[in-house]
This record gives structure tokens, C-alpha cells and sequence, in this order.
């Protein structure tokens, strides 16, 4: 079985205050950097689980994704940390934890300032609809410009039915409203993105992704789950889903003047229900 890269965090160096979640840059013993995600974060390790799944199903379809690691983190290494939120969030977050590549440069994407293409546009809607990613909009666009290339980041809010198994079989085929997607105003085209990328949504693909997830953050310490058993849910839904999501895609005129539509749990308000699959 396939995991992800492991590094240990050598240093701690400061966090990133955008997300409910507080990542943090972290260097590492490969001399890299990331962008950190915590494993004691008050959304819980299934946000870490929906990261890794979506993240490596998006660079298996061709899209930008930023590496993924896992990295392996001592508290200690936050004793000098004088931010005491931080401090408690080190020391919940011991052992493994998630690492995204660093993208050094890189700038927050502005559908005002930046163009894309209805082909791309359409294969990231096409990809958010799939995975039901409810925090692409255009409040919080979640994308990047590094190198003159748009790149994706932040899936945690993807999948958000793996917090709740019992209503998970349903959402294979829940409607997507794109009308708040950043990428809505470039005309998206689904169709073709859904003839390029669908039929390579295959078994054995999403078994390959799921494969990277570490069984630790499946079966998280609360209940008896059936870690193999959750690995084949994920595959199933998706794999369900796949064929016809861009017939479930609506894209209607933006919320400009109303609250998010993303969850309260984004925020850290949601309580983590229905940990168990039914199978």
C-alpha cells in the first residue's frame, strides 16, 4: 500500500491565520518547507483525510496541486512559541501530521486581476463538483498563481459527507451550485471537461489515492471504523459520482451580497458526527 512521503518537522516558523484550521509554515529535515495542517485542529483529522484524497486525485486528473507529505512533528519544537493558541495546537498535534509544498511567490488568485481559460475553468469546476469542494468561491478562492500557472489549494472542506457515513451513499448524486465558484464568471466548460476527465476516474485510481491516506486518520481514536471498510466507501461514492456530476453542476448568478454558503464548520463551529460508515 501506497503512503505518503514522510518528513519530521525541524522548526516551527510561523502560522497562517486566513483558515479556522491555524496552519503554520514548518521546515523540515529535507530541507523543505510547508504549509502544515494539524492533526489536533478543532475540524479533526477527517479534514486531513479529505486534503490527501482530493489533493492526490487532482494531480492524478492533471491539476495543480502542491505536494503532499506526511510530517512527523515533536510539541517540543513549539516551546518557544509565545502565541499560546499555537502552543496548545502543537502539543494536541503530536506525531503525524500533513505537509503541503511551500510555494515561495506565490500569489493569492483575483478573478479581477487574473484570467483562465473556460477549458481550465471548466476542469477545476468539473474537479470541485466531483468532490463537492464548498470552499472555492469567490470569498475564499483557495487557488494560486505560481509561475505564471494557477494551482489548487486547501481541500478540507472537500467530501464533507465522510463526516456524517450514513447520508454518504446520497451525496453521489447531490446537485453542485457553482454560482459562488470563482472560476464561474470564466464560462466554465464541463463538458468537455467531463469527456476529458471522467472515464479516468476509475477503481483503481481512487483506490491508489485513498491509498495515501494513513490509517490513523481514518480510524481516529473514537470508534471501532473498519479502516478497510472506509477506504472502499470513499472509492464508491466517488466512483458513483464520477459519470454524470457535470450534469448536476448549476451555475446561477453569485451570492455577491449574501453570507457564505460553506458550513459552519469551516469556522470550527461543527460537531464531528456520524463517525461510522454504512457500509
Amino acid at each position: 500500500m501506497r503512503m505518503l512521503t514522510q518528513v519530521t518537522a525541524t522548526r516551527y516558523v510561523t502560522p497562517l491565520r486566513e483558515g479556522g484550521s491555524l496552519p503554520g509554515i514548518v521546515e523540515a529535515d529535507d530541507c523543505g518547507t510547508y504549509v502544515m495542517k494539524f492533526t489536533g485542529a478543532g475540524q479533526g483529522p477527517r479534514t486531513l483525510v479529505a486534503e490527501v484524497v482530493s489533493g492526490r486525485l487532482a494531480q492524478r486528473l492533471g491539476l495543480r496541486v502542491p505536494e503532499l507529505v506526511g510530517i512527523q512533528l515533536d510539541p517540543v519544537i513549539g516551546l518557544a512559541e509565545p502565541d499560546e493558541e499555537v502552543q496548545a495546537l502543537l502539543k494536541a498535534s503530536g506525531g503525524l501530521n500533513l505537509g503541503m509544498d511551500y510555494l515561495p511567490g506565490s500569489l493569492g488568485f483575483d478573478p479581477l486581476a487574473f484570467t483562465v481559460t473556460p477549458s481550465e475553468a471548466g476542469r477545476v469546476v468539473w474537479f470541485d463538483a466531483l468532490v463537492g469542494n464548498v470552499d472555492r468561491s469567490w470569498r475564499n478562492p483557495n487557488l494560486l498563481i505560481w509561475h505564471g500557472k494557477l494551482w489548487l489549494i486547501d481541500h478540507g472542506a472537500t467530501m464533507i459527507w465522510h463526516h456524517n457515513w450514513p447520508t454518504a451513499r446520497a451525496a453521489a448524486a447531490k446537485p453542485y451550485d457553482a454560482s459562488d465558484h470563482v472560476l464561474s464568471p470564466f464560462a466554465p466548460d464541463l463538458a468537455a471537461a467531463a469527456e476529458e476527465l471522467a472515464s479516468k476516474v476509475t477503481r483503481g485510481l481512487l483506490e491508489e489515492c485513498v491509498a495515501d491516506v494513513p490509517g490513523e486518520w481514518l480510524a481516529d481514536g473514537t470508534d471501532g471504523t473498519d479502516v478497510k471498510a472506509l477506504r472502499a466507501a470513499y472509492v464508491d461514492v466517488l466512483l458513483e459520482r464520477a459519470p454524470a456530476v457535470h450534469e448536476r453542476v448549476t451555475l446561477g448568478e453569485p451570492s455577491r451580497d449574501g453570507a457564505s454558503r460553506a458550513p459552519g464548520w469551516l469556522t470550527g463551529d461543527w460537531p464531528h458526527a456520524g463517525r461510522g460508515v454504512d457500509r
